[in-house]
């Protein structure tokens, strides 16, 4: 069995310790929320510090730090759209906007479901192909240009009270994208909504409504897995330590986003990724990351 692997698991954290974990806690946090890829980080940060790659149970079960984050922030809207769905379930109302906004959160969230399902072992598995520095390269390129189209031909006037069934479909299938390592959960729904037309700061608030089923069902699934997998006392306390620091750093990079948004654009992200994945794909090429 190779190293940092229990079960089959990737379960590379637990030789980080807690120090270690707690510093990658807050690269996650950070990252996991910016539209700019923590997987990318996850394997790029502890090549520069000279670590072990924490493997994709970290990252995967990290999000619910993430899912902390977005509850804490986004719980107003939150809390209203709960409000208008049960009060037009129970009136019988079939036009309120409450009860579509919900409708299509959870059709938007199926495609990602299913492609969960299909590529799990493929992803999750001890020294996955996907998690190779060339895959996760490409893939901040390629939406980082993705991206700057969006932000330059998008109409950027629509707001979340207008979202329709349909644009729901069209993230939620944007949404697969971000199982592929380096494409980023926040970056394919961002860039999904830019493009259907939406504000800036609302696409991004509509990308995180629609993203909780998604981070549910990933962070929960991963914590399942570990259970199974019959991870050490000691291992989850490390888990634990990187779930607390990944949650305080997550709220502070959704506040960070949503005031670049509101009042900028989103051209320092788009600049990062592909800066990010030129140099990895530079580093994969004359060896310099393995």
């Amino acid at each position: 069995m190779a190293a940092g692997c229990t079960e089959g698991i990737d379960t590379g954290f637990v030789a980080l310790g807690y120090a270690k974990v707690a510093l990658l806690g807050v690269f996650q946090g950070i990252t996991e929320l910016l539209p700019i890829s923590s997987t990318a980080h996850m394997r790029i940060v502890p090549a520069f510090l000279g670590w072990p790659d924490p493997g994709s149970a970290f990252s995967a079960a990290m999000q619910m730090a993430a899912l902390a984050a977005v509850v804490s922030y986004f719980w107003a809207d939150i809390a209203e759209l709960t409000g208008g769905t049960v009060m037009a379930i129970l009136r019988g109302d079939g036009r309120s906007p409450y009860l579509k906004m919900t409708v299509g959160i959870i059709i938007g969230s199926i495609p990602i479901v299913i492609g969960g399902l299909l590529l799990a072992k493929r992803l999750n598995t001890c020294g996955s192909p996907l998690r190779s520095i060339w895959v996760i390269g490409a893939s901040c390129v390629v939406m980082g240009l993705l991206l700057a189209i969006a932000e330059i031909f998008a109409r950027h006037e629509r707001d979340i009270t207008e979202v329709r069934l349909r644009d729901a479909v069209y993230v939620g299938l944007a949404q697969v994208g971000a199982l592929i390592p380096g494409v980023s959960r926040s970056g394919s729904t961002l860039t999904a909504a830019l493009w259907l037309g939406f504000q800036r700061d609302e696409a991004a608030r509509y990308s995180f409504l629609l993203g909780i089923p998604a981070i549910v069902g990933a962070g929960g699934k991963e914590m399942w897995e570990l259970y199974k997998a019959h991870i050490s006392a000691e291992a989850w306390q490390i888990l634990g330590v990187g779930l607390f620091t990944a949650s305080v750093s997550a709220f502070i990079a959704i506040w960070t986003l949503m005031r670049i948004l509101e009042r900028f654009s989103a051209w320092p992200f788009v600049i990062y990724r592909i800066g990010l994945g030129g140099y990895l794909l530079y580093a994969a090429y004359y060896g310099l990351m393995s």
